[in-house]
């Protein structure tokens, strides 16, 4: 999403909503099936252009540490030096360059995502976002989907193992789906 340099008035700001939006992924494991796994520690602005929406923009930011798969050992080591170097690297983040109308409703997002320290351009496919809506707490609402996928190794995340029937242990394509919801203000 480009930067707008309209007034003010011509944009919307949505905050991400945190409890209620999850990033998830999955990656084939010894070449036979996809393992899953979720970051919590979301946050986000979406700056709405009310009349262009190629003019609109998006930031987002994920806790990297926050990485769950379900299995404390696989956890552990996804968190290490092997994989994200959460100390090192404890943050990803993305920032929208442009915004394009997909035809279908959605969007194509392109941006600079920023993982493990190496910064690539990616293009989100989103649906939405949806019509906004009122919370029980007079709060304006709006949801979207997004996908994308990526290769592991551009963001130099190559650690893996040799199978001895032929093959590797983690597969390099990685399928990234978010679910975001956001809040007027």
């Amino acid at each position: 999403m480009a930067t707008s340099t309209s007034t003010p008035s011509a944009t919307t700001t949505w905050k991400l909503d945190p409890a209620h939006s999850h990033a998830e992924f999955k990656i084939k494991h010894m070449m036979i099936s996809n393992v899953k796994g979720s970051f919590n520690g979301l946050s986000g602005t979406l700056t709405e252009h009310t009349t262009d929406s190629t003019l609109s923009s998006v930031e987002a930011s994920i806790d990297v540490a926050t990485v769950n798969t379900g299995d404390a050992q696989r956890d552990a080591h996804l968190k290490s030096a092997d994989f994200f170097d959460v100390e090192k690297y404890p943050t990803m983040t993305f920032k929208s360059t442009s915004v394009k109308p997909n035809g279908d409703g959605g969007y194509k997002v392109t941006g600079d995502l920023n993982l493990h320290g190496v910064s690539k351009q990616i293009t989100f496919n989103v649906d939405g976002p949806s019509a906004p809506g009122k919370d029980p707490w007079g709060n304006t609402r709006i949801g979207l989907s997004a996908t994308t996928k990526i290769s592991r190794k551009d963001f130099g995340l190559t650690w893996n193992a040799a199978l001895e029937t032929g093959g590797i242990l983690v597969g390099d394509d990685v399928h990234i789906t978010v679910e975001a919801e956001f809040i007027k203000g």
